[in-house]
């Protein structure tokens, strides 16, 4: 019909999707380290594009963590380090070397779950463009079984 204006599109009329961010991560060539955070998990994804749509290559979810000895609460600023740093062995396992960070549209604050899973991705060996000011301290991020469940990732039993 003449005179209808073009509609946005569906995720950018919910403010679920910002088009402009997404081409500037997917234009770096790089895998997207895709982290979300909920009350009581954390989630990182590594995607890679794909003509036909984006494609997970591998993931880790922070309720794994208990098959690796985690006893606590898995929405927690050491869950999420932990699941980072899953998520980052699992990237090296798969021949992922760098990755860009992609945090949705949430606020950014830094020391938040969020950036602790991204210090947890680097720790692994993953190398992720963010300023080590806006990670959280390593004291704030040990808690519970830590080294346990991180000598278990690093043996290889979370991969």
């Amino acid at each position: 019909m003449e005179g209808d204006a073009e509609l946005p599109l569906r995720r950018r009329r919910e403010g679920r999707t910002d088009y402009g961010k997404r081409l500037e991560l997917l234009k770096s060539g790089e895998a997207r380290a895709v982290v979300r955070v909920s009350n009581n998990n954390c989630q990182v994804q590594l995607v890679a594009y794909g003509k036909e749509g984006d494609e997970t290559v591998t993931s880790a979810f922070s309720k794994e963590l208990e098959d690796l000895g985690w006893d606590y609460h898995t929405g927690n600023l050491p869950a999420a380090y932990l699941t980072g740093f899953l998520a980052g062995h699992r990237a090296m396992e798969e021949g992922i070397e760098e990755t860009v960070v992609d945090l949705g549209g949430i606020k950014r604050q830094e020391g938040s779950r969020h950036y602790a899973a991204v210090k947890g991705l680097k720790d692994a060996g993953v190398e992720v463009p963010a300023d080590d000011d806006v990670l959280p301290d390593q004291e704030r991020v040990e808690g519970g079984d830590f080294e346990t469940v991180k000598d278990e990732i690093e043996s290889g039993g979370g991969v």
